[in-house]
């Protein structure tokens, strides 16, 4: 690696954009070892870079433990989710890069660099987009093992909105799924949900599946049977294929939570342009954290996630109206999803970028552009 001019790394390839691409070499984690050490007495683990969530949560569980939080697809690799800032939801729940407490990367001389939480240089290496060398393990927090029930319901109208802060904290996790016409509400919580006529919803009589022409199969277990937390914080299963309809382009964009409701409903007004070329959209709170490029960084937030359908030249104008129509309340883009207005890159990560790779070897396009060069 010390002798290529160009490197990037390889994760589970779940990205929408040029994050990963390069001209250069290409470096694929799934064949480092599946290293698992579990701290027990610090609450920690420590993986390697390849591994992911659906092959470690069992052992963890197994072990008494647990993450606080998991992305919707259990099938992404570790370091490739922490690294573009995924998440789950959760109004006092982090992303997943929060979690991370350590960890080891190879740098551009080849050496290795191992950088902890309280590290100066930490908060800019965990969302890093690949940029400053290659993540070979990390250290995540844990917390005891818990039980979750998860419960779909249906028919939330877009008059509840006024009920957002409310609706979102009702469990551990929630998520709306909508096409900007018709709602429905996913919480996943410890206690039973027994409201018949929960903010004015009806109960799903079966699974549902976020598309809602799409066979409930894939998805985990619902209808409020209790199960434990990496078998309902995820929407998907791993033992099926890791997408939705298999045949869509995603974006999503990250507001602060005081302006969640103000921002959601210019979207519902727009919502006859969003609906021919939208699959389905998911919003979801996340709780704020320290991280330089976290879309979260210094502020509780909603993702306002969109799966358009494949079809570039139709959605690409869709999306710089929904991005045009968001503009206003701040929005910070998902690294690893489609997004047309460059973000703005901290200084103090550029002055890092080019302390650990002053030759740019782990530089790509999509990172040329972020540091604005």
């Amino acid at each position: 690696m010390a002798n290529s001019p160009r490197v990037r790394a390889l994760g589970s390839g779940h990205s929408f954009n040029h994050v990963a691409d390069t001209t250069g070499d290409l470096v694929v984690l799934d064949r480092l070892p599946d290293l698992v050490e579990i701290d027990a007495a610090a609450s920690k683990v420590r993986v390697g870079a390849g591994m992911t969530y659906a092959r470690l949560a069992p052992l963890l569980h197994e072990a008494g433990f647990a993450l606080a939080n998991m992305a919707s697809l259990p099938h992404i690799s570790i370091a490739g989710s922490v690294a573009t800032g995924t998440h789950g939801s959760g109004d006092a729940v982090q992303s997943l890069a929060a979690a991370v407490s350590g960890l080891d990367l190879v740098t551009a001389d080849g050496s290795t660099l191992s950088l902890s939480r309280g590290d100066a240089d930490f908060p800019g290496a965990v969302v890093s987009l690949g940029a400053l060398g290659i993540v070979t393990s990390l250290t995540l927090d844990l917390v005891p093992a818990f039980e979750l029930r998860q419960y779909v319901r249906e028919g939330l109208s877009a008059d509840a909105l006024a009920d957002f802060d409310a609706i979102m904290s009702s469990g551990y996790s929630v998520s709306l799924f909508t096409d900007y016409r018709d709602t429905r509400v996913w919480v996943k919580r410890a206690e039973e949900l027994t409201d018949p006529d929960w903010y004015g919803t009806t109960p799903a009589d079966g699974p549902r599946h976020p598309l809602p022409a799409m066979p409930a199969d894939s998805c985990t277990v619902q209808l409020g049977v209790p199960g434990p937390w990496f078998e309902r914080l995820p929407h998907f299963r791993p033992d099926f294929p890791p997408s939705g309809a298999g045949d869509e382009l995603q974006s999503e964009l990250i507001v602060p939570r005081e302006h969640a409701v103000k921002a959601l409903r210019e979207l519902f007004a727009i919502g006859d342009r969003i609906r021919p070329v939208l699959q389905i959209s998911e919003i979801r709170s996340v709780a704020a954290d320290d991280l330089w490029l976290s879309p979260f960084q210094g502020r509780d937030s909603v993702g306002i996630h969109f799966t358009w359908i494949r079809d570039v030249a139709s959605v690409m104008p869709v999306l710089e109206l929904v991005e045009a129509t968001l503009a206003p309340f701040e929005p910070r883009p998902h690294w690893g999803k489609l997004f047309t207005r460059r973000p703005a890159c901290p200084d103090r990560f550029r002055a890092l970028v080019r302390r650990l790779d002053p030759e740019g070897k782990f530089g790509s396009d999509f990172t040329g552009v972020l540091l604005g060069e």
